[in-house]
């Protein structure tokens, strides 16, 4: 399967050959996706913005085509970090990120919120009351790991799917080619193994101090939600019956959500 398009570029950072892709013109949208998953899942979404803005997106190391990092450190210090060098710009610019995306990109908005025009939380993670996905409750028992690594039929990668959208969703073929091909290659399954198996320390107490304007999107049927509540003056929208999988679920309302927010910024700054 095809990956990459006139867009992909390759950057050489710590040791990887990290996929991104810059789409459109505009100001600057980053675009960070979660965990098991790729830059594709955003595909719908960034068709949709390329129009307003310059779609940054990267596949995060230990995912997609940027794979395995050699060291093996899937804190959220090293994503900070390499989200941190990655995006060497003068350029103020927004950050979207969904589930551990979202994570990065809060934890990234406490480290460098001088950096941000605003912040956008999809399903995000980082309250210790959010449900884990199946694959990573299995990741982190010892004795399943070797059975982790030889299996992942694209049957269970179908059903993997099924179960994070909403019940008006569907996940068509292409989505599940391109996962289990993606997670099929080599490295992809030792990485989330030691991605899963990474200590991430509770921060949520410190989502209060958050300054940056944010925007949160969130699923109804998604638990560990407390964005809203807890970050000083940021919007919520909550999308109705959408599951896990938010940005490839609901592309048209992620999109027009987005949109009028950084409208919103636009005229703050002017």
């Amino acid at each position: 399967m095809e990956f990459t398009d006139a867009t992909s570029r390759f950057v050489d950072l710590d040791g990887m050959r990290v996929h991104v892709r810059r789409t459109g013109t505009g100001p600057t949208l980053v675009l960070l996706h979660g965990s098991g998953a790729s830059l594709h899942v955003f595909d719908a979404v960034t068709d949709r913005l390329a129009d307003r803005f310059e779609v940054v997106r990267v596949d995060l190391p230990g995912f997609g085509l940027t794979g395995p990092r050699p060291d093996r450190d899937y804190s959220l210090g090293a994503y900070v970090s390499f989200l941190d060098r990655l995006l060497d710009t003068p350029e103020r610019f927004v950050l979207a990120g969904h589930s551990f995306g979202g994570q990065i990109a809060w934890t990234y908005a406490l480290a460098h919120p001088d950096r941000l025009r605003g912040l956008v939380l999809m399903n995000a993670t980082g309250y210790p009351d959010k449900d884990v996905p199946l694959a990573l409750r299995l990741a982190r028992i010892p004795p399943l790991r070797p059975v982790l690594r030889r299996l992942g039929s694209r049957a269970a990668t179908a059903r993997n799917l099924a179960g994070l959208v909403g019940p008006g969703s569907t996940v068509d073929d292409a989505m599940v080619d391109r996962v289990h091909a993606l997670m099929s290659r080599p490295g992809a399954r030792d990485a989330f193994i030691d991605f899963a198996t990474t200590d991430h320390p509770d921060r949520s107490a410190e989502i209060a101090s958050i300054r940056t304007p944010t925007l949160v999107l969130r699923s109804d049927l998604v638990s560990g939600q407390h964005f809203a509540r807890d970050i000083p003056d940021s919007h919520e929208v909550v999308l109705p019956d959408v599951g896990h999988l938010m940005p490839a679920e609901a592309p048209n309302q992620v999109s027009r959500a987005i949109t009028a927010f950084t409208a919103g910024l636009e005229q703050k700054e002017a």
